[in-house]
């Protein structure tokens, strides 16, 4: 009997956090079915348009957008785009005919996971936050399979949907055994000086570079180095911060080498952060972007923080409470391996492998 042809839908953007996940999953379904027909659909004016063909995977964008929080056009406009892009799943999911449909988040999955609901198709529902989003809560109703990263979604979901399986992440990001040293070369670090990672994040970077700015002098008393990823928007503004113990980058390519060299990781909280930052299991102070939906950063963190395996510091607390926290974190040898440690305890490494193991159950 010979293999027919799989194919699948998968949903996901709007950020590079519902991006990513879809990206890893598409790809572990096309290692173990090498034949398999992969679409994506996203948002036509979202990032997931180019990143998507960048991966090697056809995308079809829908004309779609999340409700301001005020009355504006793009409000007034809604209904209609949700219309239009209910009719464009359909239509889509009617063409490629799949065997399983999946969504990662981001405003794309909605209409799409719906249509597919509707017709009678298997959906998985990949949810990476602590703290759900409005479009997952309503398709979780109707969802043969809900992949989670995070404990107590019982909440928000059908109990019986729910599957423990981490967020993905991508592979070459956290294959940093054994790699320190490389790490340091690249980098022209000093080995005996402890390194400080600096991830603003993609959207919301600005108030962590102001933080960095503001204590520069403070780090100067630590003995330490920056590896500071400011962003591309902030490049201009911060490279003339550039010494022998201070590297501004708008971007880094290796990441794995980065998270070799470093010794302790100042970062923002979105999902996939955190769950990469979990796997390589370095201490971790979180600032978490309180300017996101339901606050998720916030929560994300607080998931990680509650079982001491990193330290969150709001916004509104680092003018005063930053330095202090960072000196005791430096000099505390015990206290830098215990977060490490507990954090790897929560690591959810293979996310990816698991999420496709429900997929295929699902395949009739």
């Amino acid at each position: 009997m010979t293999m027919r042809t799989y194919k699948f839908i998968l949903s996901g953007g709007g950020t590079g956090g519902h991006i990513y996940p879809a990206i890893a999953i598409a790809n572990e379904l096309k290692s173990r079915f090498p034949d398999a027909d992969i679409l994506f659909v996203g948002a036509q004016d979202k990032m997931e348009m180019q990143k998507v063909p960048q991966a090697g995977y056809p995308i079809k964008g829908l004309w779609i957008a999340g409700l301001q929080r005020r009355l504006t056009l793009d409000n007034a406009m809604f209904p209609i785009k949700l219309l239009s892009s209910l009719l464009k799943s359909r239509q889509i999911i009617k063409q490629f005919q799949p065997d399983v449909v999946i969504g990662t988040g981001g405003f794309a999955s909605g209409p799409l996971l719906q249509m597919a609901n509707s017709s009678g198709i298997p959906t998985v529902i990949q949810e990476q936050n602590s703290y759900p989003g409005i479009t997952n809560k309503l398709l979780s109703k109707k969802a043969n399979a809900i992949c989670v990263a995070y404990e107590n979604l019982e909440r928000f979901f059908p109990k019986d949907k729910i599957i423990l399986t981490g967020n993905p992440v991508r592979q070459d990001l956290i294959a940093i055994e054994g790699k320190r040293a490389e790490g340091q070369a690249h980098f022209n670090l000093d080995p005996n000086k402890k390194t400080i990672l600096i991830l603003g994040g993609s959207l919301g970077a600005r108030r962590i570079n102001q933080l960095i700015e503001k204590e520069l002098e403070f780090f100067a008393t630590q003995n330490v180095q920056l590896l500071w990823q400011c962003g591309k928007l902030y490049f201009e503004e911060y490279q003339k911060y550039n010494s022998k113990n201070v590297q501004v980058m708008a971007f880094i390519e290796r990441m794995d080498l980065v998270y070799a060299a470093a010794d302790i990781v100042i970062s923002r909280a979105g999902a996939s952060s955190v769950s990469e930052l979990c796997i390589v299991g370095k201490p971790v102070i979180f600032i978490p972007s309180p300017n996101v939906a339901e606050d998720h950063q916030t929560k994300n963190a607080q998931s990680v923080a509650n079982k001491n395996g990193a330290i969150l510091i709001r916004e509104n607390e680092l003018d005063t409470a930053f330095e202090s926290t960072f000196s005791d974190l430096i000099a505390n040898e015990n206290k830098q391996n215990e977060l490490s440690q507990n954090c790897k305890n929560l690591a959810l490494p293979n996310a990816t492998k698991a999420i496709v193991e429900e997929i295929i159950k699902l395949i009739k």
